[in-house]
């Protein structure tokens, strides 16, 4: 069941797990508040939770491509 939930959380980009690191929650209570959101909301927060996925994307993209100018 662990492997299953890693698998699952690597999948979908790990916004969860990365907004709960950030904000000391635990991962599950922010999935289940985006489940409870999106009911309510009819899927706005759908919408936050695929901005932050491609701004995590981005970002670890920008990481990597970042060199000196001697490095050439």
């Amino acid at each position: 069941m662990h492997s299953v939930k890693f698998l699952m959380e690597k999948r979908l980009y790990g916004v969860c797990s990365y907004l709960g690191g950030k904000m000391g929650i635990s991962s599950e209570r922010i999935r289940l508040y985006f489940i409870y959101a999106s009911c309510f909301t009819l899927g706005s927060p759908f919408l936050f939770y695929l901005f932050v996925a491609f701004w995590m994307n981005i970002r670890s993209y920008m990481k990597e491509k970042r060199h000196s100018v001697w490095d050439i």
